[in-house]
């Protein structure tokens, strides 16, 4: 098993829309996606968890569980501020709806590990610190609908 840091490999970005009502984009969709990888500092949730049910009996002391509904964990992205351009911010302002697409293992096209997250930003705010460390701002992120997970990376055109 070759092992690998996410650092350096895996490619975020933000696309507006996506055509297929699969959330599966193209090439072409991906290449005109905004690119979010460089500025970006922490990356947080993007994962689904499932919210089990419990299922005691009175036959044992053991409470079982069943599998319940999924959800999405809370989701962010800490970005890296610019003091001279605020396109990125006004890409992804309060109440903007669109895809982030995650490239898990780099753009590798036939690569099966493309995730792509139905999103609405719930929130942007500035992280204001007096400690010494770069200015940074957060974009927090509703999943409106189920994502797509382990896709296979369109191919290069």
């Amino acid at each position: 098993m070759a092992r690998f840091s996410r650092k350096g490999v895996t490619k975020i970005l933000f696309a507006e829309t996506i055509a297929a009502t699969t959330y599966i984009p193209t090439r072409v969709e991906i290449t005109g996606a905004t690119k979010l990888t460089k500025a970006i500092a922490a990356v947080d949730g993007f994962s689904l968890e499932n919210q089990e049910i419990e299922t005691p009996d009175m036959e044992s002391t053991f409470d079982s569980k069943i599998p319940g509904s999924d959800q999405a964990a809370d989701s962010s992205l800490t970005f890296y501020e610019d003091d001279t351009d605020d396109d990125l911010e006004q890409s992804l302002a309060k109440g903007t709806t669109g895809f982030i697409i995650i490239l898990r293992k780099g753009d590798v096209p036939a690569s099966n590990s493309m995730d792509v997250y139905p999103v609405r930003v719930a929130s942007r705010s500035s992280e204001i610190t007096a400690d010494n460390e770069a200015a940074k701002w957060m974009a927090k992120f509703s999943i409106t609908d189920t994502p797509v997970q382990g896709a296979a990376v369109p191919a290069a055109t």
